[in-house]
C-alpha cells in the first residue's frame, strides 16, 4: 500500500485533498507548520517548515508519493529545493506539484517563483507530475470580501477570471497521486470566464450588500498580463462548479449596507 505525504495539508487545498486521499488509502501523511491536533495520529502528522528545512526528513521517509501543496507569498522555490533534497535522500518518490495557469505568461513575482519551482520539480531527477489550475473560488471570495469593505467596490478594469472549485482540484490531484508520473498534465480550469465586475456583482447579491462596482485601471506589466488573459485557460474549462454555486451557503447575508 502506498504512503502519500501532503505538504500544506492544512491549507485551502490540503484540507480538501487529505480526506479525499484517506477515503481510499489510509496511509496519508500531513506536513504542516502547525502542531499536531489531538485528533491526528502521530505517524500521520509531521510538524515542520519547508523554507527553514525543518522536520522534512522525518515526513518524507518511506513516502511513495509527495503531493506538494504548501505555498507562501515568498520562498516557494527555497521550500521546493529543501523538499526535493530530502525526497532524493529518501529514495525516489513521485512528486506531484500544484501550480497556476499563466505562471509563464503573467510577469507577477509570485508567478515567477511558481515557474521556477516547476522547473526545480521537472529537473529534480524524481518521477514528477505538474498540474496548473486557474484561481480558486476561495481566492475570489477573499478578494471580493476585502474590496467590498469601502462604500465603493473597486475592481480591476478589463480583467476576467476563471474561478475553480477546490474540491474539483482535490479530486484531480488525488487521481494524479495514485497514477504513474505524467510530467506536465493538461490544465484544470473553472467552467466560466467571468469579468471581475460580474463576479463582484454576484458576491454583492449573495451577501446582501449594495455597493457601486467601479472598474479601476491598474498600472504595471502584471496587471497588463491579467488584462490580456494570460491566467485563463478557456480550452480547459472542465470544472463544473460556478461561482454562484460556491457562494450558495458560503456567504452570509449581511443585510443592505
Amino acid at each position: 500500500m502506498s504512503t502519500i505525504l501532503v505538504t500544506g495539508g492544512t491549507g485551502t487545498l490540503g484540507r480538501a485533498l487529505v480526506p479525499r486521499l484517506a477515503a481510499d488509502r489510509p496511509e496519508v501523511r500531513v506536513l504542516s507548520r502547525r502542531p499536531r491536533p489531538p485528533s491526528a495520529q502521530p505517524h500521520t502528522w509531521f510538524t515542520g517548515d519547508l523554507r527553514r528545512n525543518q522536520g522534512i526528513e522525518e515526513a518524507v521517509a518511506g513516502a511513495d508519493v509527495i503531493v506538494h501543496c504548501a505555498t507562501a507569498a515568498r520562498g516557494d522555490d527555497r521550500a521546493a529545493r529543501n523538499l526535493i533534497g530530502a525526497a532524493r535522500r529518501a529514495g525516489a518518490p513521485h512528486l506531484v506539484y500544484i501550480s497556476i495557469v499563466g505562471v509563464d505568461r503573467v510577469p507577477l513575482g509570485y508567478y515567477r517563483t511558481k515557474l521556477r519551482t516547476e522547473r526545480l520539480v521537472s529537473e529534480s531527477g524524481l518521477p514528477w507530475t505538474v498540474l496548473r489550475t486557474t484561481q480558486f473560488h476561495d481566492l475570489i471570495l477573499r478578494a471580493c470580501t476585502a474590496l467590498a469593505r469601502p462604500p465603493v467596490m473597486l475592481v480591476p478594469a478589463g480583467t476576467s477570471f476563471q474561478p475553480l472549485d477546490v474540491t474539483e482540484v482535490a479530486e484531480r490531484l488525488a487521481g494524479l497521486a495514485v497514477a504513474p508520473a505524467a510530467g506536465r498534465v493538461p490544465d484544470l480550469a473553472g467552467p466560466q470566464v467571468r469579468p471581475a465586475t460580474d463576479l463582484a456583482h454576484s458576491f454583492l447579491r449573495a451577501s446582501g450588500r449594495r455597493r457601486p462596482v467601479v472598474p479601476a485601471w491598474l498600472p504595471g506589466a502584471a496587471a497588463a498580463g491579467f488584462r490580456r488573459g494570460g491566467h485563463l485557460a478557456p480550452d480547459s474549462a472542465t470544472g463544473t462548479v460556478t461561482f454562484e454555486d460556491f457562494l450558495a451557503g458560503r456567504v452570509s447575508m449581511a443585510g443592505t449596507r
